[in-house]
């Protein structure tokens, strides 16, 4: 390719993502491993069970040639696939999609544990590397607080940790919090990530609150347990703020919680298309742990999602 061919390719993919050239050699200087995006298509014949046509923004295939075009000019170089279905079979749909592009890294899947062919259907997803874990929370009318009353529910947690593969938690709120807590005291070598804490509004209730804050400040001393920082912005009386002065505060928050080895991107793409543009997001988090120096930054973009995932780079353009 020659210099002008590069150049024009370098401004057309700046315009499209809203930064200039300069910004876009600092910012890719460290790469980026997302650790949560969702794939479906809506124009297959069986459609999906989410997102549903009143979804407006959402409803429209979301397939890694359309998320490659946005997320590697911004210098993400590998994402992580997290569930968008409960339906058995879009696992190995998640899985053969993900074969096609290798800025697919790894899969999480939806399985019940505690159902009679929770295990055989782990091992049969689990055959293939992609394959990192379930995903179990406050989604598909699932209640892990009441779950782990069944002995069979644990024992099957149990051999996720004993499988390598990790327990990622969805929509976190204080009833999930004190349900994690309890996870990680029954299965304690079973690793736990829950994604979205930023977007978890604050108990009003005294008691709750209290609760709360204890729950974190005991999942923040165990190990074992990694920490999303996705779903980063709010709205705020119509509006989302695009500072980071405004969001700075709660990072601060989670970062002296879980500290610089247990935090981790994640876009929540295509979710991210109801806030604002991609790169606005990336931005705030990108400019919030560079000023923490580069070893953090490393850290917190690629780095602990090997150390919580374990996965395998397929491109040499991935870090590892």
């Amino acid at each position: 390719m020659n210099r002008r061919n590069f150049l024009a390719l370098t401004v057309g993919a700046s315009a499209a993502t809203g930064l200039s050239p300069s910004d876009r050699k600092e910012d890719a200087a460290i790469p980026v491993i997302d650790t949560h995006i969702h794939l479906f298509d809506t124009d297959r014949s069986q459609g999906v069970p989410w997102p549903t046509q009143k979804d407006g923004i959402l409803y429209k295939p979301a397939l890694p040639d359309r998320y490659r075009k946005i997320a590697v000019p911004l210098g993400i170089v590998g994402a992580i696939v997290v569930e968008a279905s409960p339906w058995l079979e879009d696992n190995q749909w998640v899985l053969d999609v993900a074969a096609t592009d290798k800025i697919i890294v790894g899969t999480v899947g939806n399985l019940e544990p505690g159902k009679p062919d929770f295990r055989h259907q782990l091992e049969r997803f689990q055959r293939n590397p992609l394959f990192r874990g379930i995903r179990y929370g406050n989604l598909w009318e699932h209640d892990l607080s009441r779950q782990l009353a069944n002995p069979r529910f644990v024992s099957d947690l149990r051999f996720l940790a004993q499988a390598g593969l990790v327990l990622d938690t969805a929509n976190p709120n204080p009833a999930l919090l004190t349900a994690i807590v309890r996870v990680t005291d029954l299965v304690p070598d079973l690793r736990v990530i829950i994604d979205h804490l930023p977007q978890m509004t604050p108990p009003e209730a005294a008691a709750v609150r209290k609760t709360s804050e204890a729950d974190l400040q005991a999942l923040g001393k165990r190990p074992q347990v990694y920490v999303k920082i996705s779903e980063v912005l709010r709205r705020v009386d119509g509006t989302i703020p695009q500072t980071l002065p405004f969001y700075r505060a709660r990072l601060d928050e989670f970062f002296g919680l879980f500290g610089e080895d247990r935090l981790l991107y994640g876009s929540d793409w295509p979710n991210s298309d109801q806030w604002l543009p991609f790169h606005v997001g990336l931005g705030l988090v990108r400019e919030y742990f560079n000023t923490k120096g580069q070893t953090v930054a490393e850290k917190y973009f690629w780095k602990n999602s090997i150390a919580a995932y374990h996965w395998q780079k397929r491109d040499p353009s991935q870090p590892g």
